[in-house]
């Protein structure tokens, strides 16, 4: 199969994010979510008007994703939490653990949002990947990950890909509406090209994942084949997501943290105009 490589890309938002992550297009607003995880700070783009927000929270966010019925619910440092559309926090499910913070999340066919944790030291076996439902009621579908990434559905949601950073793997689950089962490796990325991080399935059912120290993102097949890659001009490509009008275009979020010298681009939003064809993503029915 010949491999195709993209090499144009705009910057949507000139930021400078510590730990950009988590880009999440809201249909229903026609606006780009995402976060930086180290900076507490959730952001919002619109590439229509250019408009753009940040607000604060009041600890480390690992993902932000929009709700049913307006708002948004997040995964912070010590459990997940809803904003209300007038902006009123509380807690679906609050349970701080020393040393742990939240990470990645992505919202499931039923609604329900699957919430990454890892421990701030990366230390093995000390995260994990949960189920929280619109009741706030927890499963824990993987208890032992070490750092809890990008995790997406095929199409048709009868697979689930998921990705625990040091594992250097795509896994691929079967999935029926229940708990996740018959996991297996989807690929295995090699020595010096990065590390898998946030991922994202287009309507062909391929996979795009982000590469953390590799400044590019994959797409991958259903069956693992390679065949497009995306090069950036930074090494900490984190996230990717698809947006705009048609879901043609792919949004990329991007790191400054452990760089000696941050390129100009290092926590920027940046954005491959036209290289795929994105899904719309379920929202959080809580």
């Amino acid at each position: 199969m010949t491999t195709t490589v993209h090499t144009a890309y705009e910057v949507a938002v000139a930021a400078e994010a510590t730990l950009g992550e988590g880009p999440t297009w809201d249909a229903a607003t026609g606006r780009l979510l995402w976060i930086d995880i180290l900076g507490s700070r959730v952001h919002t783009y619109d590439p229509a008007t250019g408009r753009r927000t940040t607000r604060t929270t009041d600890q480390h966010v690992g993902a932000v994703k929009p709700r049913a019925n307006g708002g948004l619910v997040l995964n912070l440092r010590d459990g997940v939490a809803v904003l209300d559309p007038d902006d009123t926090f509380r807690w679906l499910h609050r349970e701080p653990v020393p040393g742990r913070r939240a990470n990645d999340a992505a919202v499931a066919p039923d609604g329900s949002l699957w919430a990454g944790t890892m421990r701030y030291d990366e230390a093995a076996g000390g995260g994990t990947l949960s189920r929280v439902g619109a009741d706030g009621a927890v499963t824990t579908l993987l208890p032992d990950v070490t750092v809890s990434n990008g995790t997406g559905w095929s199409p048709d949601g009868s697979l689930v890909y998921y990705v625990d950073t040091p594992t250097r793997r795509v896994d691929v689950f079967d999935y029926d509406g229940g708990l996740p089962r018959n996991r297996r490796p989807l690929v295995t990325i090699e020595e010096g090209a990065g590390f898998p991080d946030g991922l994202t399935v287009d309507a062909d059912g391929c996979v795009w994942v982000a590469l953390w120290d590799g400044g590019a993102v994959r797409r991958y097949t259903p069956t693992g084949e390679l065949d497009r890659v995306v090069t950036l001009p930074t090494p900490r490509t984190t996230a990717c997501a698809f947006g705009g009008a048609g879901l043609t275009d792919l949004y990329v979020t991007t790191a400054r943290v452990g760089l000696a010298a941050p390129q100009a681009t290092a926590g920027a939003l940046l954005v491959v105009p036209g290289v795929g064809q994105g899904v719309v993503q379920p929202v959080f029915a809580g």
